[in-house]
């Protein structure tokens, strides 16, 4: 049985840790850290079954050597500030903020550690085809995101450029740009151009869309290459707890972690 660190309690660390003490992945949580304690308490609280140690700093996961996994739910931010140590002292990192990996301080390490680095599919789907188009050249790459302007207004792109989305009664493009871009215009909301960028290693254009007519976040890539093209579209309800995260998203890195603990326990 694995030993796995979470760091970030919010909803999708929430939904982790819940299918670790229910039996879903076959692992023990060894610790749980956020960089609001109170947040990792009460997750930590709220368990059955698994009693984890509230981390009070990076160093204590990665000195502890039954620790193997690490999983970041938390910002693109912890990725950059914790990465590197966790990294080099041999864990296995599962990154949900992935638009991280895009960023000039952390490519790098995505290029020296890179099988011990893990991309759950996070939003999107169709990711695996992606990567056996990418082994023939991708020629292209675009991702449409359609969400409704209320869950835009707390983005730092629509706030530095001051865009009031209140009264948009039609679709309204508000972005275009490159995955690393976009990444970094909506950290938290478009780690999924990261995530096409890394499956097929293309130049991904990306393109936001404040949409009146939507009420989940809707999201559309095609991908072309001499082997074919791939359309791909997902709709997706948010998760219960917190509508702002994707319920896909942390179902998808459950089953990353459900993985990683069933073919190397």
């Amino acid at each position: 049985m694995r030993g796995v660190a979470l760091i970030g309690c919010g909803a999708i660390g929430s939904v982790i840790a819940k299918a670790i003490d229910e039996g879903q992945v076959n692992a023990v949580l060894l610790y749980v850290m956020d960089a609001d304690k109170s947040r990792a308490e009460r997750l930590a609280t709220s368990l059955r079954n698994q009693k984890p140690t509230i981390a009070t700093s990076v160093e204590e996961i990665a000195n502890d050597p039954r620790v193997e996994i690490v999983v970041e739910a938390a910002s693109q931010e912890a990725v950059i500030q914790y990465a590197e140590a966790l990294l080099a002292a041999g864990k296995e990192l599962v990154v949900m903020s992935v638009g991280a990996l895009l960023r000039p301080e952390v490519r790098p390490l995505l290029a020296k550690y890179k099988s011990r680095i893990h991309v759950p599919s996070g939003a999107l789907g169709g990711l695996d085809a992606l990567k056996a188009l990418s082994l023939v050249g991708i020629e292209s790459v675009e991702l449409v995101t359609h969400k409704h302007p209320s869950k835009l207004a707390d983005e730092p792109y629509v706030r530095q450029k001051g865009l009031n989305l209140e009264g948009v009664r039609e679709p309204l493009v508000v972005f275009e740009g490159t995955a690393e871009e976009a990444v970094r215009a909506f950290p938290r909301t478009l780690n999924i151009a990261a995530s096409l960028a890394l499956a097929s290693g293309a130049t991904v254009k990306v393109k936001m869309v404040a949409d009146p007519a939507v009420h989940n976040n809707v999201h559309e890539f095609v991908a072309r290459s001499r082997a074919g093209t791939l359309y791909v579209k997902v709709e997706n309800l948010p998760h219960p707890e917190n509508p702002k995260t994707s319920y896909l998203a942390a179902l998808s890195a459950v089953e990353l972690l459900r993985s990683l603990c069933t073919t190397r326990c």
